[in-house]
């Protein structure tokens, strides 16, 4: 075990070993974002701006498989990261085993589902006329090879689980490199358009998917995938879905709703979506700490929760919230300030540039509600409570949101920045219902439990 690529976070300072852990996961976004955000920047740049509109436009489609895989594997990672702190190996690698075999059966499910419904999807969110046959192209082309991102974040969940998250970001930037070098070959040289950019994403993650699985199965320590192993126990499948099953669900259903939100810019025609895809991928720069932290929060909570370590498991909590809220602060003041040029990026188009503009002066600082919004939900699964999370974000994130939008833009005034502003009425509303349910229920359990 002197070789070993695990760690241990239920000892040791935490700030320090919430920063250790959570880094390689904030770089790992990062360059996973890349995937997407260099699909645009090249196709703003080199093709044009309905294709840039295209490209951003099926993102919140996209999102919905990727955030329910996303979902599982934080399920997934509870389950593995209580049998690691507890130290009972035998269930760590039949729940590692039972994950993987999940993984592959909902890859074929969600690749041949996705390909049949692109178009109702489109024309569910008004996808303008000039937009849709690129926007059809990108969409067919991405869900079709969409297998590779899924099993590369449910493989990385597991060697996040036992606190390995710098390999996965090695691997990561060596796809992310490849992407770049894909996009610009097939856009620029071959002049295969949003064609092009689709390919050269799904070819770089199956990349990255072929060398973490790798890793898992050629490694000597105790997370090691035995694929003749490879099976699904029911215990543990269960006890995975009861806690990736809600965070799936909140997920898919919240990049659903975006996908209505979407709709309502749609309506505003190609010059509003594309500002408003230049946005959302300027947010994801506020957004990528928050998700790193929420995963390390999980992690660590549910490791301290498998060692029956309650108050190490509050303090965590706690101090990655202030720690998240901090940095994502400095974040937005940058992203305010620069966010002229941080549009010129993806388009020169000085309307597009306008609006990307509009919508992140108009968003950003209420952005920081989000940093409290999910890292309390993060550290609140990590108790093995996922329920909770789902309802209030489904409530916050779709419901509110919804109701917001259509009486807002029925009986008072639709414009760009009212569609807009639906986001920061969820996340407010989140943030005090978040606290208040962790501070007035979870806690409470959790000591009730070690009382008794």
């Amino acid at each position: 075990m002197s070789k070993t690529t695990t760690r241990d976070l239920t000892s040791g300072k935490l700030l320090n070993q919430l920063i250790l852990f959570a880094l390689p996961l904030f770089l790992g976004n990062v360059f996973q974002m890349l995937y997407n955000m260099v699909d645009t920047i090249v196709v703003g740049n080199f093709v044009g701006k309905e294709a840039l509109a295209a490209v951003g436009s099926t993102t919140m489609i996209t999102n919905m498989a990727v955030f329910f895989f996303n979902g599982l594997s934080i399920g997934a990672g509870v389950v593995i990261s209580r049998e690691f702190g507890a130290k009972d190996l035998k269930e760590l690698h039949k729940s590692i085993e039972t994950t993987m075999a999940m993984t592959l059966i909902l890859c074929v499910l969600f690749t041949v589902f996705g390909v049949i419904f692109v178009k109702p999807m489109l024309r569910m969110m008004a996808t303008p006329d000039d937009v849709m046959p690129d926007a059809t192209i990108y969409l067919r082309t991405y869900i079709a090879g969409i297998s590779g991102l899924m099993i590369y974040n449910m493989a990385s969940g597991i060697l996040r689980a036992v606190g390995d998250t710098t390999r996965p970001l090695y691997f990561l930037i060596l796809t992310s490199i490849m992407n770049i070098v894909l996009d610009l070959l097939f856009v620029i040289q071959f002049k295969m358009g949003v064609m092009g950019v689709a390919l050269a994403t799904i070819i770089a993650q199956f990349a990255s998917a072929v060398m973490v699985l790798r890793l898992l199965t050629k490694t000597n320590d105790i997370y090691k995938l035995t694929w003749n192993d490879l099976g699904i126990d029911k215990k543990i499948m269960i006890q995975i879905l009861r806690i990736g099953l809600p965070a799936s669900i909140q997920s898919t259903v919240t990049a659903f709703s975006n996908a209505f939100v979407q709709s309502y810019i749609n309506k505003f025609g190609s010059a509003v979506m594309a500002g408003w895809s230049c946005y959302n991928k300027l947010d994801q720069f506020i957004f990528l700490p928050i998700m790193s932290m929420s995963n390390a929060a999980t992690t660590i909570v549910s490791q301290n929760i498998g060692a029956k370590k309650i108050k190490r498991a509050e303090d965590a909590i706690f101090t990655t919230v202030v720690f998240t809220f901090s940095v994502c602060a400095v974040i937005a003041i940058l992203l305010f300030l620069f966010a002229e040029p941080a549009n010129g990026i993806f388009s020169k188009d000085s309307d597009v540039i306008h609006y990307g503009v509009l919508f992140i002066r108009t968003n950003i600082f209420f952005f920081l509600a989000n940093s409290i919004n999910h890292t309390m939900a993060g550290g609140i699964r990590g108790h093995g409570d996922s329920a909770g999370p789902m309802v209030i974000l489904l409530t916050c994130f779709v419901a509110i949101r919804q109701i917001y939008l259509y009486v807002v833009t029925h009986f008072f005034a639709n414009t760009p920045v009212t569609v807009a502003l639906s986001y920061p009425v969820g996340w407010l509303t989140c943030c005090v219902t978040m606290l208040c349910y962790y501070n007035f229920v979870v806690k409470r359990r959790s000591r009730d439990i070690v009382s008794q």
